[in-house]
């Protein structure tokens, strides 16, 4: 029912003659864009997605769907986010395991931090099955 209400909208939409194109979306993760003197800057994120491009760079479409990867995903992020005062950002960093092997990655606000997921994640996962890629960017 879901299926056929979303490709009914869809298709009403193309009849309407709906134009999206002059629409700006923002994803509500990314930084509003700052000001400087009336004029907009975008946030430059250039280093980030270069360093994402690399072949060896886990990114979240790395996660297996086995059953073992999954859940022990799942409790790394259970764990960090019954975690006490730790910033939304610890709490956002992405836990990918793929084999057996966990790999943690995205800015935390502090070492204690990037250490605290890192003993969460060594914890579930075992010591040598954790890359720790956590950079600590000291914003709170």
């Amino acid at each position: 029912m879901k299926s056929f209400l979303a490709v009914a909208i869809i298709a009403l939409a193309s009849l309407t003659g709906c134009d999206n194109s002059n629409r700006t979306v923002r994803s509500s993760t990314s930084p509003a864009p700052s000001s400087t003197s009336g004029r907009t800057v975008e946030p430059d994120n250039t280093a980030v997605n270069q360093r994402d491009r690399d072949a060896n760079a886990k990114t979240p479409i790395d996660q297996n769907e086995n059953q073992t990867d999954v859940s022990t995903t799942a409790e790394i992020r259970k764990l960090v986010l019954a975690t006490k005062d730790m910033s939304v950002d610890g709490r956002n960093v992405k836990i990918i395991t793929a084999d057996g092997k966990v790999t943690l990655r995205g800015p935390v606000a502090s070492d204690d931090e990037r250490k605290a997921i890192d003993k969460i994640a060594r914890g579930v996962a075992g010591d040598g099955n954790v890359d720790n890629q956590i950079e600590i960017t000291g914003k709170e």
